[in-house]
């Protein structure tokens, strides 16, 4: 099934039990004289009849960046009796200013003041609640915490608890080169101008404010290496009891984001529930792979019951619905998986208990075989399977056939499987291991393979070996000093098929996924003293779970001007020794028949590596977008390059902003970055 064929099998609702007014743009004016833009649905009668209000608040541009999602979803909550709020931040879209990091403290400010303001509109009850997926996940926690009086609830999506361990930064200690991508995609973002069908006259002004103020974050995010300060803010695990409104949290196995999901349930003290099906990092209502579920009624039972204090039995619910695998064949990308949902009244659950093997030189095993020392030096571009961090739906992006990266890692089976077995939770691998050099990563994959030899990538776990204890203090490795470190995996709900083989594949590089370790790194790994944990859920008879089906208001309307398509290549260069990933995501370009505002986007990464040589890193992106209506026509062109040494990283950036079309078109504003970090065990 297509992807389109897909989300045609919503249910797209156009009758709902209130009518809907839109206002397509409405100015909310802050304390310091800066207008924040936001779009507002709410039911025509809402200043007689005053409804909560659920506030969506992202850097995206709603006029042309989250246009596409936000009408299938706000009008739907509109249509049932709420004010959906989709409101730009500072620096961004039509909103006034400039953003100069993620999740900073003037974006909570802000956040708070929007919340005040609409709980004060004649036509909100008074009651407000955020959601959001990715950064509008991350920030409605977040300002949770920060406990406005008005916020009384939050649906969080595919969001985090922790913004150094578990986001697109770093992960285990270990760079991702995520840092560089997303850091790309907000160069391209943020410097866009505002509509001036909105602004007016003051569009140049403030686009020009906002160009000479654009940051190349991937620098500021390179300057804390280890989780300081910098990270703990906004990392809501500091201090899990500032959250005081009740949480949704949903999340999907394809996504990075998968841990936040057990972590909020295992730790937050406010009414908590959370929902884990299969889907990449999209609302569930229309997400892939299926199958997708009635997203927006399980929302509209979270906000009846603590928007408007009705009884809809969300407190009775599961702790967690979650989603567990099937095996399938691996590929790049799936529409549908195969599986089902299952339900735990606890979580943590007390039902689900750690299975240890050992990792003995013959395989997984029960008990402990002799110790004996297995050195490993995997070549540089192992990892070239992993597909990528964050799967957005944007075509092949998902991990392949692990054969080829197990080629260049330490093996350890099981013998076939006598028994199906199924796994939910965290799996962890502890290893004893020893190094020859002072820096060194590992990268331990959990695969499920078939009787054909085929490896699925079931989850996986990445650790500096220099943040082995600690990660805001890390220690360099004594050369020849064996270590017990425990790796964790990323959460996963999965069912291995009697017959087939648990596979743990242990490497030292994971390219492209992290950048690699300043030298090259020889590891002693102590087979029959190392261990897999297994979170295994006893398979029993029980009784299935039934979401509703997906439902969402009518499809935005555009006319198609130019198709999206995408590539991946992964080119080895026999002769020269090099091997490229090579990704080209073309988002198209379209008209928004509402406005007229055209709009257009293609993204490339290049990601180059020698197998024997970690300095020979390469990292280079390129962004260009495009915007306009009639004579109205705008360019920006964004760069940015990432190289090494074994002491150093080397940044580069370059943006350029043009106006006009054509032989008309002129330049007005070009900026160049260049700096140089220092590696710290990095």
């Amino acid at each position: 099934m297509a992807a389109s064929e897909r989300l045609a099998a919503r249910r797209v609702v156009r009758d709902f039990p209130r009518e809907v007014r839109e206002i397509e743009n409405l100015w909310i004016e802050l304390k310091d004289g800066t207008r924040l833009a936001a779009r507002v649905w709410l039911p025509a009668d809402a200043e007689q009849n005053p409804v909560p209000a659920i506030l969506e608040y992202l850097p995206y541009r709603k006029r042309d960046g989250t246009i596409w999602r936000d009408q299938l979803t706000h009008p739907w909550f509109a249509g049932h009796g709420y004010a959906g709020v989709r409101v730009d931040m500072r620096g961004n879209g039509e909103s006034d200013g400039v953003m100069l990091d993620e999740y900073a403290l003037q974006e909570q400010e802000d956040a708070l003041e929007v919340i005040a303001w609409l709980a004060a509109q004649p036509w909100c009850s008074g009651a407000v609640g955020m959601m959001g997926i990715s950064w509008g996940g991350f920030n409605g926690l977040q300002v949770a915490a920060r406990r406005p009086p008005a916020l009384k609830a939050v649906v969080t999506l595919c969001s985090t608890h922790d913004r150094y361990a578990d986001d697109i930064h770093y992960k285990g200690g270990c760079l991702l080169n995520e840092n560089l991508g997303w850091s790309s995609t907000m160069f391209a973002y943020s410097s866009r101008p505002p509509d001036p069908a909105l602004v007016g006259n003051r569009w140049m002004e403030l686009w020009l404010e906002r160009l000479q103020a654009e940051p190349h974050l991937v620098e500021t995010w390179l300057a804390h290496q280890r989780r300081d300060d910098y990270w703990k803010h906004g990392s809501v695990c500091e201090d899990w009891d500032a959250i005081e409104a009740p949480v949704l949290a949903v999340g999907g196995w394809a996504d990075a984001y998968t841990n936040a999901v057990p972590q909020l349930l295992a730790n937050l003290k406010c009414p908590r529930k959370g929902i884990i099906g299969p889907w990449l990092h999209k609302y569930p209502h229309f997400a892939v792979p299926g199958p997708a579920i009635g997203f927006l009624q399980e929302a509209r039972r979270w906000w009846d019951r603590w928007l408007k204090g009705e009884a809809t039995g969300v407190e009775q619910d599961p702790d967690l619905r979650a989603w567990i695998n099937d095996w399938a064949p691996p590929k790049p990308y799936y529409l549908e998986r195969e599986g089902r949902f299952v339900a735990e009244p606890a979580w943590p659950s007390p039902t689900i208990r750690a299975r240890r093997w050992a990792l003995n030189s013959g395989g997984l095993a029960d008990a402990a075989g002799p110790e004996m020392p297995l050195t490993l030096c995997s070549p540089q571009d192992t990892g070239t399977a992993g597909g990528e961090y964050c799967m957005i739906w944007l075509g092949a992006e998902g991990p392949t056939d692990q054969r080829v990266d197990d080629a260049g890692s330490l093996c350890f089976d099981s013998a076939p499987l006598e028994q199906p077995l199924e796994i939910l939770g965290a799996p962890a691998v502890e290893l004893e291991v020893a190094s020859d050099r002072p820096a060194a990563f590992v990268c331990v994959r959990l695969n499920d393979v078939a009787p054909d030899g085929s490896s699925l990538r079931v989850s996986y776990g990445l650790l500096n070996l220099a943040h082995r204890e600690d990660r805001e203090h890390p220690a360099p490795l004594e050369p020849g000093r064996r270590y017990r470190v425990r790796v964790q995996l990323d959460d996963i709900g999965h069912h291995f098929r009697a017959g087939h083989r648990v596979r743990v594949a242990v490497s030292t590089a994971y390219w492209p996924m992290i950048w690699p370790s300043p030298e090259t790194a020889t590891l002693t790994v102590t087979a029959g003293a190392s261990v897999l944990e297994l979170p295994v859920r006893p398979i029993r008879e029980e009784a299935p779970v039934i979401f509703p089906p997906p439902e969402s208001a009518p499809d935005l309307v555009t006319e198609k001007l130019r198709p999206a398509s995408n590539s991946r290549r992964i080119v080895r260069d026999v002769g020269g020794g090099e091997v490229r990933v090579e990704i080209f995501d073309d988002f198209g370009s379209e008209r928004i028949t509402e406005h007229g505002l055209e709009h257009g986007m293609w993204a490339r990464e290049t990601w180059r590596i020698r197998p024997d040589d970690p300095t020979a890193a390469v990292g280079e992106t390129h962004w260009e977008a495009t915007m306009g209506r009639g004579t109205w026509q705008i360019r920006t062109d964004t760069r940015s390059r990432l190289t090494c040494d074994r002491t150093h990283f080397h940044v580069e950036g370059e943006l350029t902003a043009y106006e006009g079309s054509g032989p008309d078109e002129r330049v007005i504003v070009k900026r160049s970055f260049r700096q140089t970090l220092r590696r710290d065990l990095m």
